[in-house]
């Protein structure tokens, strides 16, 4: 009899457990969700989640609730990611996080206000693109040897541009000059809005970049292509070869786009943001729209997002501690 109760108290404990999973799930969301981005309207992070809120909130499981953006940038991505921090952990407020957001600032900082792995809950990633290296057609290189040949022989000579210190932009190149043995002149600037049009015109020679940022250029011969950051090739260009191809090893950079929840938001909670999340990307609609802007939609598990989290931290700790970047 004792061994008969102890089984009916573990049964029942088991249905309550699945009573209450099935209560959260079936409640959320009870309002708007929030999507928090650190980007201004029309920036990456803004445009990723505006296409992926409209889809969200077509879903019958979101019970007629919708997604909104909600837009506060600044402070390098510290001001939208401490805003989804001290939200309340109910699903309700995601950030939409660039690698900016999820991997690079806080290495920058003695004293980060936020650990990605600690304070947020993976909920999904979102979607990735390639980071190309891009010459300005002046410099008269074709391919990744010329290139190479060519600074080498003038060291200090060329200069390369980044949307800051720190950034994505930043640590590639870094990290590419130190393997491939380059010296290029680091020159800053606010955002690709400035950096871009400042290597077209030829103020800087070298650029990381996406492929829908200089693709009417490449078409025009301005800019040429020289190796892509990414473990494959890209079908959008697939002459484009890898670094890995090349020889230069540890040149894996893939901007990406991730959605992060509070830290101690429930389980369940997320596991249906994750899979409405993954539902939504997989909408032809969705799917169009993110072609367009040259990003690959994924749609992966809370477990699987956790994996890619750690991992971009293994890597851009390096990139921090080989360029030195600091942020105040």
């Amino acid at each position: 009899m004792p061994a008969l109760r102890f089984i009916s108290a573990v049964l029942c404990a088991g249905l309550g457990l699945v009573s209450v999973t099935s209560a959260q799930t079936d409640t959320f969301p009870s309002k708007p969700i929030r999507f928090v981005s650190s980007s201004a309207p029309g920036g990456l992070t803004d445009v990723v989640g505006r296409i992926l809120g409209e889809r969200m909130s077509a879903s019958p499981e979101m019970r007629g609730q919708s997604v909104v953006m909600d837009n506060r940038p600044g402070a390098g991505g510290v001001i939208a990611a401490m805003a989804v921090v001290n939200a309340a952990p109910d699903g309700h407020s995601l950030l939409i996080a660039d690698l900016s957001n999820s991997a690079i600032a806080p290495l920058l900082m003695d004293k980060p206000p936020y650990d990605t792995l600690r304070d947020f809950a993976p909920v999904s990633l979102i979607g990735t693109t390639r980071f190309y290296l891009a010459v300005n057609s002046a410099l008269g290189v074709n391919n990744w040897k010329e290139f190479v040949d060519l600074v080498r022989a003038n060291p200090d000579k060329f200069a390369y541009g980044s949307s800051g210190s720190g950034t994505i932009h930043h640590l590639a190149t870094e990290m590419m000059k130190t393997r491939a043995g380059l010296k290029i002149t680091h020159v800053p600037y606010k955002s690709s809005a400035q950096s871009t049009p400042a290597f077209l015109a030829g103020d800087i020679h070298v650029l990381f970049s996406a492929y829908q940022s200089v693709a009417p250029h490449i078409a025009t011969g301005r800019v040429k292509l020289l190796a892509v950051a990414s473990p494959d090739r890209s079908p959008q260009v697939p002459g484009v070869p890898t670094f890995a191809e090349l020889g230069v090893k540890d040149m894996i950079f893939v901007p990406s786009v991730h959605a992060l929840a509070p830290a101690n938001t429930p389980k369940p909670v997320v596991n249906k943001l994750s899979a409405e999340i993954k539902k939504a990307l997989q909408s032809p609609e969705a799917i169009k729209r993110f072609e367009t802007l040259g990003i690959d939609p994924m749609g992966t598990t809370p477990e699987q997002h956790l994996t890619q989290l750690t991992t971009d931290q293994t890597i851009f700790r390096a990139a921090v501690k080989l360029s030195g970047a600091k942020v105040d």
